[in-house]
């Protein structure tokens, strides 16, 4: 019996397993590392040891460390959570090894499916449809697409798409690098790029007793940088043929293996409805909450449950309803996807039926440069697909989220795309359509009217803040945009306004065209974020006096982000002369690679990156002194790439 349970992990996953564990009566134990130290998980667990250091390589994957941390505790059993260890057959051994309860499957199961490559040939040998793999050393223009991916992990991290065979060998560098520093293996290999496909897989329960449970289906197309934003339980549109197929391809891969607990078996579904075996995720997957809310069941209990021994039913509870999830992002989808950091002011999502939030993160929480940028998941549950989808973009669009930039519009706008809700799904999704669900929303203008009025009123002390003699016109600009308004006996006026309605420092109310329209508004600093039933806007004050000194030379290449330059070109030297598009170097930030190249053909002038130097958003990075005769590459200009890379 688990009494005591270390989870080796953090955020969102460490919450939500003590969740369970406080209603099973488990006493929790949680492991920080320094930048973790008053995070959310550590402050949630009963007891919490510290693994000194930041980077996941000195805590988070250091195995030894969560070990003696479970011993020092008390603790009596280890859950991995998803990412970091969890599927590490080594560490699942060392937890066993020091009489520890693992929650989660055999090593043996983890060593067979964790190495990708291996997985494969043990899927072909079930009879299990794959794409041929391709060796990167033999690969021919007749190969391409290609797709290279971490034999040792999944998340999207070190996959690459190669277009170009030119570009191969850059590329299979950059992928073990990433791999390297996120899984400790920098084993690549490379498979066949299926162009509009769907991401479709079956979660999988298993215990010691020969009962194998396949829980329907999850669609988790739409992602950005190979990693899901919005999933979905049953994955819609598929023949029952194939949905049969892949429950019983499901289980056979989890039986080849002698799997116990939880898991999940994905597939690529081609535009002609044939599956292939992608890979087997051997732990708990981060969208695993749309199939317990379809099944109605608990999955982490029901990992307790089977690592103690105990059985499963016969067969798994009746699914009812339709279940879909979307990941709250601290990034910015219009830049490149790139990750934002900084004070979480506030995280506020409208409770309701049907709803759900998973998160690692409350109001006043610091969104640092370590670790993944997921803020929470929210989660909605209702009878149908239309109703779910309706519910959940509801309520994004009514979640107060003040503090870095994230991708809540982007989700919103998905969700009501024609195209989601018709369930035209693959993984291009956004490739096609970002550019438009990127595009600023409506309303600017009066949410910049809102933030004035409402600074005026905090200024003044009082409502209207009137005079006997109306006010000379005052002038401020906000994301943009300029309001100019005067203030007398009978309150505020404003060009293109019928009426200030109410005008207090947090709440400001117009009538525009006989429409009465609410806008709360929040300030921190000289950001301000103005929510509306219809959606959010956060802009910020243009100063009245730009500080000379912000500008830069041209040709200079700031850091996007706050991160680690990782990697310099190899023999990159200043003065040497460098081609537009040609990287010069790479940062990590969020465990991810992102590269700075040059933005048009010059001489580098400059050079201010070292491999290990940690630097902060706008650091000068290098310089590249352009030819006055050569044009900028445009495919070199700053947040233009949408892939797991951006360039500066």
């Amino acid at each position: 019996m688990i009494n005591s349970l270390l989870v080796a992990n953090r955020g969102e996953i460490a919450c939500r397993v003590f969740r369970t564990c406080a209603e099973a009566g488990i006493a929790t134990v949680a492991v920080h590392s320094d930048p973790d130290a008053h995070a959310l998980h550590t402050r949630t667990a009963d007891t919490a040891v510290r693994l000194p250091g930041a980077a996941p390589a000195d805590t988070y994957l250091r195995g030894d460390l969560v070990v003696k941390a479970a011993l020092a505790a008390g603790a009596d059993a280890v859950h991995p959570g998803y990412g970091f260890l969890s599927e590490n057959a080594d560490f699942a051994r060392a937890v066993q090894d020091a009489g520890l309860v693992w929650v989660g499957p055999p090593p043996a199961a983890i060593e067979a499916m964790a190495s990708k490559t291996r997985a494969k040939e043990l899927m072909a040998a079930a009879g299990v449809p794959l794409l041929a793999p391709v060796d990167p050393a033999k690969a021919t223009e007749d190969d391409l697409p290609l797709l290279l991916k971490a034999a040792a992990g999944g998340g999207g991290r070190g996959m690459r798409i190669v277009r170009e065979l030119a570009d191969l060998p850059a590329e299979l560098t950059a992928a073990a690098a990433e791999a390297r520093s996120a899984f400790g293996d920098g084993e690549v290999f490379a498979e066949p790029y299926v162009e509009r496909g769907r991401h479709v897989e079956v979660q999988v329960l298993a215990d010691d007793h020969g009962t194998v449970w396949a829980l329907g289906t999850r669609d988790c197309s739409l992602q950005r940088r190979h990693q899901k934003v919005i999933e979905e339980a049953p994955a819609p549109a598929l023949p029952d043929a194939l949905r049969t197929t892949l429950h019983e391809a499901a289980t056979a891969a989890a039986r080849a293996v002698g799997y116990r607990g939880a898991g999940t078996v994905e597939f690529l579904v081609d535009e002609g409805g044939r599956a292939y075996f992608l890979e087997m995720n051997t732990r708990l997957q981060v969208e695993h909450p749309v199939t317990e809310a379809v099944f109605g069941i608990d999955l982490v209990a029901l990992q307790l449950r089977t690592a103690e021994g105990q059985p499963l039913p016969a067969e798994p509870p009746a699914a009812t309803g339709h279940a879909v999830e979307a990941r709250l992002y601290a990034e910015d989808p219009a830049a490149g996807w790139q990750p934002q950091t900084g004070e979480l002011h506030t995280l506020d999502v409208p409770a309701g039926p049907g709803l759900r939030l998973d998160t690692g993160y409350t109001g006043g929480d610091t969104v640092g440069i370590h670790y993944d940028p997921m803020l929470a998941k929210v989660v909605a549950h209702a009878p149908t697909r239309h109703e779910a989808v309706r519910r959940l973009a509801h309520a994004l669009a009514r979640t107060r989220l003040h503090g870095p930039v994230t991708n809540r519009d982007l989700l919103v706008r998905s969700l009501r795309h024609p195209d989601f809700v018709a369930a035209r799904l693959d993984t291009g999704f956004y490739d096609r359509h970002l550019d438009a669900l990127t595009r600023p929303a409506p309303g600017g203008r009066l949410a910049a009217v809102a933030a004035a009025l409402a600074d005026a009123a905090g200024r003044s002390g009082r409502f209207g803040g009137w005079r006997n003699v109306p006010s000379q016109p005052q002038s401020k600009t906000y994301g943009g945009h300029e309001v100019r308004y005067r203030s007398g006996r009978d309150g505020y006026t404003v060009d293109g306004v019928d009426r200030v309605v109410t005008a207090t420092p947090n709440l400001v109310v117009l009538e525009v065209d006989g429409v009465r329209q609410r806008f709360e508004v929040t300030a921190h600093g000289d950001r301000v974020h103005v929510d509306t039933p219809a959606g959010a806007h956060t802009l910020d004050l243009a100063p009245r006096f730009p500080d000379p000194a912000a500008r830069t030379a041209p040709g200079s290449l700031l850091a996007p982000m706050p991160g680690t330059v990782v990697r310099v070109a190899e023999g990159l030297a200043e003065g040497d002369r460098v081609t537009a598009g040609q990287p010069l170097l790479w940062l990590e930030a969020m465990k991810m690679e992102h590269r700075i190249s040059a933005p048009a053909a010059g001489t580098l002038t400059a050079l201010h990156a070292a491999p290990g130097r940690q630097v902060e958003v706008g650091t000068l990075l290098a310089v590249v002194t352009t030819d006055p005769d050569v044009p900028a590459d445009p495919a070199a200009r700053p947040d233009t790439d949408a892939t797991e890379e951006s360039q500066a």
